[in-house]
C-alpha cells in the first residue's frame, strides 16, 4: 500500500512539473526563433534600403513601416543584408524612407538574394550572389535622438564599458536616419551600455551617456547637454481615446487596426488588430491618443474600410455602411442618423472568444485524464486491500469457531469420563 501511494505521489509531481514547464517551453521556442538573411541590391538612387516582412496571417516581423534597415554587406559593394524571422515569407524592399518600394515578394523561408532593378522589377535567387559569409545575427535596440537645428547629420557612437568594445568601425559612428517627426534614429547591439550623439562630422557631441539596452529617446541641447527617457516624451502623456463603431451586420468578428502616420507606429501587434467590444449599442475599442489612422475590418480581415484619418486625442464615432462608405464624427450622432447602421450591427460577440483558441485546453484535458486515472488507481488499490483484509478476517473467524467447537467437545468428553469413573 505504501509503495502504491509513493508511486501515485511521484506521478502527480511529474504532472505538476510538466504544467509549470509549459510557459518556459513556449518562451524558449520564441527565444530560439530562426532567422534568415535577406540580401538586397538596389538602384543607386535608393538610399537607406529597408525590408518590410510579414506572413500569410498578417503578422508583421517589425514594429513599423518601413521595417528593418539593411546593413552594408562587407566586401560586396552595392549589396545590403537584413535578418528576418523565417516565418515572415512575404517581403517588400523599400528605400528613401519608404517612398520607393518593390511589390510584394513571396520567399521560401530561407536565405535569399534580391536584385532590384526598379520599383516594378525585382529578381529573387536562392543561390549566393555575394562572396564571404553574412555577419551573424545580433539583437539590436532602437535609439532616438532629437538635436538642435545647428547639429547637422547626427551620428551614433556606441560601445561597451568598461572593456571598450565599439559597435561601429570608426568615429563618428553610424549615421542616424531623419524622421518626419523631427527625431533621428539608429540601432545598436544589445551588448552596448554607453552612447554618444554627435554631429557636424563629429565636431559637436554629447558627453558619455550610460544607458540600459532598451529603446531610448535622447534630447540634445545646442551645447551638447542631453536628457534621455525610455518612453517617448511626446507620446507618454497623451491619454487614451475611445473609438466607437457601427459595422455592417455581415462583418463577422469586427476588429480595429490603428497606427500613427506617416511614421507607421502600430497600436497593435498584428493585423487585423484587436476585437471591437459591444458597449451600449456601439462597438468600441480604447486606443492610444497619438493614433491618427484607423481601419475597421471584419471576417478575419477579409473585408475592410480604406485608411480612415482621425484627429489625435479625441474620442471618435465611425458609422460604416460598407467597405467604401463611412462617416466620422467627434460627437455621438443622433439616434436618427444611425438607425440604419444600428440594424446592421451584429450583436453576437460571444463568437469572438471562440476564435481565440490555444493549446491550453488540450493540456488541461490531459491533466484531468491523468488525475482521474490516478483516482481510479487509488480506489481500486484500496478496494483490493480491503477485500484482502476481509478474507483474512473471515479465515480468522472460521478458525476461531472451529477452535471453540473443538474446545467445547473436549471439555464435555472430560466431564463424561470423570462421571464414568465415579
Amino acid at each position: 500500500m505504501r509503495k502504491s501511494i509513493k508511486r501515485i505521489y511521484a506521478l502527480l509531481c511529474m504532472v505538476a512539473m510538466f504544467v509549470m514547464m509549459i510557459p518556459s517551453m513556449a518562451f524558449a521556442a520564441e527565444a530560439d526563433e530562426t532567422k534568415v538573411a535577406i540580401n538586397v541590391k538596389v538602384p543607386d538612387d535608393w538610399q537607406n534600403p529597408c525590408v518590410w516582412a510579414w506572413d500569410e496571417d498578417g503578422n508583421n516581423a517589425f514594429e513599423a513601416w518601413p521595417g528593418e534597415e539593411c546593413e552594408a554587406t562587407p566586401d560586396n559593394e552595392g549589396w545590403y543584408y537584413v535578418w528576418v524571422p523565417d516565418w515572415a515569407n512575404h517581403v517588400i524592399v523599400n528605400a528613401n524612407a519608404g517612398e520607393v518600394q518593390t511589390g510584394e515578394l513571396v520567399l521560401d523561408g530561407k536565405d535569399a538574394w534580391i536584385t532590384v532593378s526598379d520599383a516594378d522589377n525585382a529578381e529573387v535567387s536562392y543561390d549566393a550572389q555575394t562572396t564571404g559569409d553574412t555577419p551573424e545575427y545580433t539583437e539590436k535596440f532602437l535609439i532616438h535622438a532629437k538635436v538642435d537645428d545647428s547639429w547637422e547629420n547626427p551620428n551614433l557612437w556606441a560601445w561597451s564599458a568598461p572593456d571598450g568594445t565599439n559597435a561601429f568601425e570608426a568615429w563618428p559612428g553610424k549615421a542616424m536616419t531623419a524622421g518626419e517627426d523631427g527625431w533621428y534614429t539608429a540601432k545598436a547591439p544589445t551588448w552596448v551600455n554607453s552612447i554618444i550623439i554627435n554631429a557636424n562630422h563629429g565636431d559637436v557631441q554629447t558627453e558619455d551617456l550610460s544607458i540600459d539596452p532598451a529603446e531610448i529617446w535622447v534630447t540634445v541641447a545646442e551645447d551638447g547637454t542631453a536628457d534621455f527617457s525610455y518612453t517617448d516624451p511626446e507620446k507618454a502623456e497623451i491619454p487614451n481615446v475611445t473609438v466607437h463603431v457601427k459595422a455592417p451586420s455581415d462583418w463577422e468578428n469586427p476588429n480595429l487596426w490603428a497606427w500613427s502616420a506617416p511614421d507607421g507606429t502600430n497600436a497593435f501587434a498584428s493585423w487585423p488588430g484587436e476585437a471591437l467590444e459591444e458597449n451600449n449599442g456601439w462597438l468600441t475599442k480604447e486606443i492610444p491618443g497619438w493614433v491618427n489612422s484607423i481601419i475597421v475590418n471584419g471576417n478575419d480581415g477579409s473585408v475592410q474600410t480604406s485608411d480612415i484619418s482621425i484627429e489625435t486625442e479625441k474620442d471618435v464615432w465611425v458609422v460604416v455602411t460598407d467597405a467604401e462608405n463611412y462617416e466620422v464624427t467627434y460627437e455621438e450622432p443622433a439616434a436618427s442618423a444611425t438607425d440604419v447602421a444600428a440594424e446592421e450591427t451584429t450583436t453576437e460577440t460571444v463568437e469572438i472568444e471562440n476564435t481565440q483558441q490555444s493549446s491550453t485546453p488540450i493540456v488541461l484535458i490531459i491533466i484531468i485524464v491523468i488525475v482521474l486515472a490516478v483516482i481510479v488507481a487509488v480506489v481500486v488499490t484500496k478496494r483490493r486491500v480491503n477485500n484482502r483484509n476481509f478474507d483474512q478476517e473471515g479465515q480468522h473467524e472460521e478458525i476461531d469457531i472451529h477452535f471453540i467447537i473443538r474446545s467445547t467437545r473436549y471439555r464435555y468428553a472430560c466431564r463424561m469420563w470423570n462421571r464414568h469413573r465415579e
